[in-house]
């Protein structure tokens, strides 16, 4: 079976770079399956290059927004992304480009690369998943020891860059609620948006 990098859903292109992440999210949807909507995510291996991205990608009519987001974290492929997004930038100009992220980049690489974002991403969507380092850690089950600060400082890293930022958390799952007031003031001290993304048991609608 080829690997599936692009893919439509509603109407948007996305991209699916890795099946890796720092996280193991238990309301993530490759807990329960490997595709969306019909369409297998789970990449067969990983050997590929942002040519073959492109190639895919070249495949679908593009006309409002791509995003970079599929079964694993998108910035732990940063250099296929940078030359993918500089590709459409380059050939779709009202295209918008946004990622969808755990924000453990910068941690990651052991340096600030938001600024190598600039210009080609329109929007960094940033999973901030809780109002505490203990409720993140319950939820996002990160790989690595203060994971939730890294997500912070990368919110922040976005904002100061001048990259427009929404943090983001998943509400409903399995009827808990989060304290979305409290995140909503932590996204806006970090200079972001706030989304509260409702939890639905099969991934999408």
């Amino acid at each position: 079976m080829s690997n599936t990098l692009v893919y439509e859903l509603y109407g948007k292109i996305y991209i699916n770079l890795t099946n890796r992440c720092t996280n193991e999210c238990i309301f993530c949807l490759r807990q329960d399956k490997d595709d969306v909507c019909g369409q297998t995510l789970w990449l067969d291996n990983e050997d590929f290059n942002a040519q073959d991205v492109i190639n895919q990608l070249n495949k679908f009519e593009i006309s409002s927004e791509v995003v970079f987001c599929g079964y694993g974290e998108p910035l732990l492929k940063l250099d296929i992304l940078k030359e993918v997004a500089k590709y459409i930038k380059e050939n779709y100009k009202n295209v918008k480009v946004r990622i969808n992220t755990n924000g453990h980049a910068n941690f990651v690489y052991k340096r600030n690369i938001v600024p190598e974002l600039k210009g080609l991403i329109d929007e960094i969507s940033v999973s901030l998943n809780g109002e505490s380092a203990e409720e993140y850690d319950e939820l996002s089950k990160p790989k690595f020891a203060g994971a939730y600060e890294e997500v912070k400082k990368f919110i922040k890293a976005c904002s100061d860059e001048g990259i427009p930022v929404v943090a983001s958390v998943v509400e409903g799952y399995k009827g808990r609620h989060i304290n979305l007031e409290k995140c909503e003031k932590i996204a806006a001290d970090l200079g972001a948006k706030f989304r509260a993304r409702e939890w639905i048991e099969n991934g999408y609608s």
